[in-house]
């Protein structure tokens, strides 16, 4: 297999994600989704380079015929991420600030990245400024999961909830205001539910 992007591994590691919890590769709309296209489009246009260099193979007119022809790269370590830049997905090289070598078996599902909590609008969720949290990347989100959302250019921790087609995120301070958006004029991306927590004092 020819050498991969970034992007293009982060694409063969979602697919062999969505493989492993579900059995079935993601569709084109999903990995779209997942990864911040714009479109079901561009999604294509990244498998079908991944096809080209003997990553994976694509099965015509089926909208999961998607085939790992070689196992996902996998850097040793999970990632934390500190403040993410602009635009970037949030496993960016950029971003990534170190990795850590942790007991899956810790966390309530394995975790995919860390990512460095700035702020103290979930203190009554005993998540502090400094504080790591644990984040599992799923398409699946339910009301009362407290996950990482991203809102234009800035990724937030909050609880969520979903009223048909509004989401609150709801901060655990009363000191902050409860952020609303309107799906049907708003663009939010969830980047994964939080399933754990390490002390900032633990993590130095």
């Amino acid at each position: 297999m020819e050498s991969l992007t970034d992007r293009q591994a982060e694409i063969l590691r979602f697919i062999q994600q969505v493989l492993d919890e579900t059995g079935m590769p993601p569709t084109r709309a999903e990995i779209a989704r997942q990864l911040g296209f714009r479109s079901a489009n561009a999604a294509e246009e990244h498998l079908r380079a991944l096809k080209r260099k003997g990553a994976i193979a694509l099965i015509p007119g089926v909208s999961r015929g998607i085939q790992i022809l070689e196992p996902a790269v996998d850097t040793p370590g999970i990632p934390l991420v500190g403040r993410v830049a602009a635009g970037q997905p949030i496993l960016a090289t950029e971003n990534i600030e170190a990795r850590y070598q942790l007991d899956p078996a810790l966390f309530d599902r394995r975790p995919h990245y860390l990512l460095r909590v700035h702020g103290m609008s979930m203190r009554d969720a005993g998540i502090l400024d400094g504080d790591l949290v644990a984040v599992h990347r799923t398409p699946d989100i339910r009301n009362g999961q407290i996950v990482v959302a991203r809102l234009e250019d800035e990724v937030t921790v909050k609880r969520y909830r979903q009223v048909g087609t509004v989401v609150w995120l709801l901060p655990h301070n009363p000191d902050f205001e409860p952020i609303k958006v309107d799906l049907q004029a708003e663009h939010m991306m969830i980047e994964g539910v939080v399933v754990g927590v390490i002390r900032s004092s633990m993590a130095a």
